[in-house]
């Protein structure tokens, strides 16, 4: 009886009632908890945070706004008292544009035409100028550019003041962005619409849409969304624009086209407002309400007031007008017939804010209509899915091959969880994407999509066996428990209730850190849970996200390498999954970071040509690792990697007892013996063979000697088995069956 007197046994008796039973079934979840989580998981998939709400707000405001913009327009129109009034027109604008960008012509039909829709994406390089720098011929030998005299005289009279803090509203630099992504969305007028009660008219459309402007060094993006017209016969756009999400005003189109073209689209704003309105009718009585449009007023306030006047001039192509409309109509319906091959859509222009002092100006444009676009997302998807589909079967086969303890204890986790990273990214990205385009090419992107999804679920447990597999490698053993010498300091016979003081804060953290740490999976929920917030946070900026893949792929055979050199064993890798795999993630990589016609239209990175040469150096030392050995690359004093001997010399049992054995095998309790042919040998009357004498009777016995090492094996336990036994038992499970300690490679 100790000092405690029956606290202790009581203690024991208590934890082993509370400790779980194994052969007791689990009692299965509750049917109201169960309801209760699934509730919770649909509230946070379906809820908005009031974006519903919100965006119900703004299309009822914006309903009410067009219907008002509309009345005051028709009366303006039929001359009657209205609210509403034409801005007048700057006669130093248009001089000022054109000196940039000469205005189009009309074309000879018979040999060459402008497109008629330019509906699609297009891309430029941009040019900032600076209209409130005061130029003077006196300062310099070089002539000034012939748009200087004409923004010096559009500047005069501007108040600076208002100019400056309308540029620096939303902290934006104006002249930081290089590149432009245009995309733009053209509806003809309907054949229905008469100007002035005339023939139908097909020379003149609506186009509105958005433009992405962005700085490579930083990645930051500054939109601008715009409204326009197209004059189809001369190739012309023009249009007003406003920085952030908010549509310019349409009614004052007519006062930024060419005088001849006042009138008649005057005339084409009203039908277009009287659309848009009941389509908002339309959006709202059927709720199918776009949350990605409802624009908070910190976004009103986080852009420059720089009202834009926009004008583009398409460059002519060299084909008929004739053959170009039947070009545009196999785009916009296919039906197999043969054509003409596509030129592309080619513009120049530029963007003027005088509230603001500045020019955009657009070079170089080259773009593709959406049609054709939508076939290249589509071709993309199906090489994109036939790629993931190949990386599926070739980890398929692979995890055939290394479904074995020994094979899993040589393939190193951190190279599958990189490419369930990598695969992970891929997913969202695809899911975003195909959100995005809404449209022909969504359904197509979902193939890449889940393929992706299902190469991640795989490789995330694959790499979770391998963690299982090599957990015993990495335990923490369990700290020793401290003597408590409390109650052999009481005196003796004398009764009392021991004492035990609470552990502290510190002892009680460093405790839950050990039993935490311990756990064998502890490491990898760790690894995924961040990886997990990892990747959430890098799909939020595209350019890091591809920053890191680049990284991830330079680095993804580095810790394969690593432990087969720490370990003196190969990779277990076949030759196979390592080339195929290798190469079909470059070309994944080359599309999106070398290849300038990606559908994402990535500028193509310096940096992945050192990336792909550092990866195929990876592969390459792999494959040198299967024939000159793991460590070949290192110095002597550190490539001899300390192997465990399962065969070492024992003393051989007495000659005269009649159990000539070593014990008996934990596996499968036979006798393991020496020389197995021992029971059969005969012997003389002396105790010797008759071939002991001669040399080869030596020889004979070094033989069996060696013979006799090998058939037994020698755990770091010390327990004894058969090998034979042991090298079955190891195919299943890489620990002690006895004690159940782990065991290094046999």
């Amino acid at each position: 009886m100790n000092a405690a007197g029956t606290a202790e046994p009581r203690e024991r008796d208590e934890e082993a009632a509370a400790a779980p039973n194994p052969a007791d079934p689990q009692r299965p979840r509750g049917s109201i908890s169960s309801f209760i989580f699934i509730s919770f998981i649909l509230f946070l998939l379906t809820n908005h945070n009031g974006a519903e709400l919100v965006a119900q707000n703004q299309y009822r405001e914006m309903l009410r706004s067009y219907n008002w913009q509309l009345g005051n327009y028709s009366a303006w129109l039929n001359g009657t008292e209205s609210n509403f009034t034409l801005p007048e027109r700057d006669p130093l604008l248009e001089p000022l544009v054109h000196s940039f960008v000469a205005p189009g012509t009309e074309l000879d039909p018979s040999t060459s035409s402008y497109y008629s829709n330019i509906t699609g994406y297009i891309k430029s390089t941009i040019k900032f100028h600076n209209l409130t720098v005061p130029y003077s011929s006196n300062n310099s030998d070089t002539p000034l550019p012939p748009w200087v005299p004409l923004a010096n005289s559009l500047m005069e009279g501007v108040n600076m003041t208002e100019l400056v803090e309308s540029v620096s509203l939303g902290g934006w630099n104006l002249s930081a962005p290089e590149r432009a992504g245009w995309n733009g969305v053209e509806k003809l007028v309907s054949g229905s619409w008469r100007f002035n009660s005339s023939q139908p008219r097909d020379d003149i459309a609506m186009i509105h849409g958005r433009m992405d402007l962005s700085d490579p060094k930083t990645g930051d993006e500054f939109r601008v969304t715009f409204e326009g017209v197209h004059l189809i016969k001369n190739g012309s756009v023009y249009g007003l624009a406003e920085p952030g999400e908010i549509s310019p005003d349409i009614r004052h189109l007519p006062a930024v086209v060419p005088q001849p073209y006042m009138n008649l689209t005057a005339q084409l704003v009203e039908p277009e407002l009287a659309f848009r309105i009941a389509r908002l009718k339309t959006q709202l009585d059927a709720g199918s309400i776009d949350f990605s449009t409802v624009i908070s007023d910190d976004q009103n306030q986080a852009h420059p007031r720089c009202p834009l006047t926009l004008f583009l001039q398409l460059k002519p192509t060299s084909i008929p007008a004739d053959q170009m409309s039947e070009l545009e109509a196999e785009l916009l319906k296919p039906t197999g017939i043969t054509t003409v091959q596509d030129p592309g859509i080619k513009l120049e222009g530029v963007m003027v804010s005088k509230e603001c002092g500045f020019v955009w100006e657009l070079r170089d444009g080259e773009g593709v209509r959406s049609n054709v676009w939508y076939r290249m997302v589509t071709t993309y998807a199906g090489a994109s899915a036939l790629v993931y589909l190949c990386l599926l079967a070739l980890l398929a086969r692979q995890m055939n091959v290394s479904r074995t303890p020994t094979n899993l204890s040589r393939l190193s986790r951190w190279s599958f969880l990189t490419q369930a990273l990598s695969d992970a990214i891929f997913f969202a990205g695809h899911i975003t994407f195909a959100v995005v385009t809404d449209g022909q090419p969504s359904i197509s992107l979902v193939a890449p999509a889940f393929l992706a999804c299902l190469l991640f679920v795989y490789e995330a447990q694959f790499a979770i066996v391998i963690v299982q597999t090599q957990a015993p490698e990495d335990v923490t053993p369990t700290p020793p428990r401290q003597a408590n010498n409390t109650g052999e300091s009481a005196q003796e016979g004398q009764e009392g209730t021991l004492v035990v003081a609470a552990p502290s804060y510190i002892q009680r953290a460093r405790s839950f850190y050990t039993r935490v740490t311990a756990h064998p999976q502890f490491k990898m929920w760790l690894t995924l849970a961040l990886f997990v917030a990892f990747v959430i946070r890098i799909s939020l900026y595209p350019p890091l996200a591809l920053f890191v893949l680049g990284g991830m792929y330079g680095g993804l055979w580095v810790p394969q390498i690593y432990r087969s050199a720490r370990r003196g064993r190969t990779s277990g890798l076949t030759a196979e999954y390592l080339l195929g795999t290798t190469a079909f993630r470059l070309a994944i990589a080359f599309y999106f970071l070398a290849y300038q016609g990606n559908v994402l239209d990535i500028e193509a990175k310096e940096w992945f040509w050192p990336v792909a040469a550092l990866l195929l150096a990876e592969v390459l030392v792999i494959r040198l690792q299967e024939i000159f050995g793991p460590a070949f690359f290192l110095p002597k004093r550190l490539s001899t990697v300390p192997i465990y001997d399962y065969h070492p010399p024992m003393p051989l049992p007495d000659p005269e007892a009649p159990d000539q054995s070593l014990g008996d095998c934990a596996i499968c309790l036979d006798a393991i013996l020496i020389d197995p042919l021992h029971s059969r040998r005969g012997r003389s009357g002396d105790g010797k063979e008759p071939g002991d004498l001669d040399l080869g009777g030596l020889l004979n016995k070094v033989s069996r000697g060696a013979a006799g090492r090998k058939s037994y094996s020698l755990a770091p336990c010390h327990h004894l088995f058969h090998t034979e036994c042991l090298e079955r038992w190891l195919a299943i499970k890489n620990i002690c069956p006895q004690c159940r300690r782990p065991l290094p490679p046999l």
